[in-house]
């Protein structure tokens, strides 16, 4: 079971969405607008996020901006307009995932395992980037220039401070971290980051990318951590 803050202003979605989760054995707590959606994050203390974006009010842009001020939550967008520029705007305001409604309780069940597991550690990587069979995590922080990266935690500081990473941002950080210098497509990083077995939207890791350099670099523009291989993909390093 699952607790999960639903903020949607349209009564039949709300409803839908509900029963749609209820039935599946998860908790629901549900706001209208993106005031009162604030106000349950803190009484209810959800694990994730539905967010709609069209609210009446503060919008759900906005809302998902200050919920990742301070909040490592995992947030999906729920939302009926899925054109290119309330996409890419929706993720760089900080959320893990994006779904077009009307979804399926199916396709929710699924996006919201797959967030939920972000907060795993990954599996050490063999040469190739798959799982190693056998292998067990690093037992203590690594050191990669400025940043020190904790797995068995969790955490992620730079110069000693600890970073608000989303979800999305730490398992990508962690994922690429774990083989400096290896080069990794927007699709690899889809199937393994977001889980995302189809062929996936980029701009999902495009976003991403561009928030965690946004924390971790000193010049985003000249970035040191997340690089990006031109034609190839993104790489951790070399430092």
């Amino acid at each position: 079971m699952t607790r999960v803050l639903l903020i949607e202003d349209d009564p039949a979605v709300r409803k839908g969405v509900e029963l749609a989760l209820r039935r599946r054995g998860h908790e629901i707590e549900s706001a209208a607008s993106g005031e009162t959606g604030l106000l349950a994050l803190d009484r209810a203390q959800p694990e994730l996020v539905l967010l709609d974006l069209m609210l009446p009010g503060m919008s759900g842009l906005e809302v998902c901006r200050r919920i990742r001020e301070t909040r490592q939550i995992p947030i999906i967008i729920l939302s009926a307009r899925g054109d290119d520029i309330d996409m890419v705007v929706g993720l760089e305001a900080g959320a893990d995932d994006y779904i077009v409604k009307p979804a399926s309780g199916e396709v929710l069940e699924a996006r919201m395992k797959a967030v939920l597991r972000r907060v795993v550690p990954p599996a050490p990587l063999g040469p190739d980037g798959t799982p190693a069979a056998g292998g067990t995590p690093a037992t203590g922080p690594e050191t990669h220039g400025a940043l020190t990266v904790d797995r068995a935690a969790l955490l992620v500081a730079k110069n000693g401070t600890e970073l608000v990473l989303a979800p999305s941002e730490l398992k990508l950080l962690l994922f690429l971290s774990a083989t400096p210098g290896q080069v990794f497509s927007r699709q690899q990083l889809l199937e393994q980051v977001w889980e995302h077995s189809f062929y996936g939207d980029a701009r999902l890791v495009d976003a991403c990318v561009m928030r965690l350099r946004g924390k971790v670099e000193d010049d985003p523009r000249h970035p040191l951590y997340v690089q990006t291989v031109r034609g190839f993909g993104y790489r951790f390093g070399p430092l």
